[in-house]
């Protein structure tokens, strides 16, 4: 399992800037809303979740050594396990994991961007 990260300290390191966001939802999710500034890998289809993140983790996250944190729906959704756990094994080095994803984010009141 993944180092796990809480709304309130995401939120610190997103107002200073010194995290990179991960939504690792499927496209047309991250399209209609996501963390601002967040950066989309998807990780369902779960099979497809490997080669989602070899395939975009260079562009989308060229510095191994960045702050990064992975998000998805919910705590029982487990695209960002499966999208952190692997860049992991690429040799991303600090990588977490927001288990409450984007749900416990707009439980709080706090915005969303969209891609739309």
């Amino acid at each position: 399992m993944l180092p796990l990260i809480t709304r309130t300290e995401l939120l610190s390191r997103m107002e200073a800037g010194t995290v990179v966001v991960v939504d690792t939802m499927p496209v047309a999710y991250f399209e209609k809303e996501h963390l601002p500034e967040a950066r989309n890998i998807p990780g369902f289809p779960y099979e497809q979740a490997a080669e989602f993140t070899d395939h975009l983790a260079p562009t989308v996250l060229p510095d191994k050594t960045a702050e990064i944190v992975v998000y998805c729906a919910n705590t029982p959704c487990r695209n960002s396990e499966f999208v952190g756990r692997r860049l992991l094994e690429l040799g991303y080095t600090n990588v977490r994991k927001y288990r409450e994803g984007i749900e416990d984010w707009v439980g709080g009141g706090l915005p969303t961007a969209s891609s739309s």
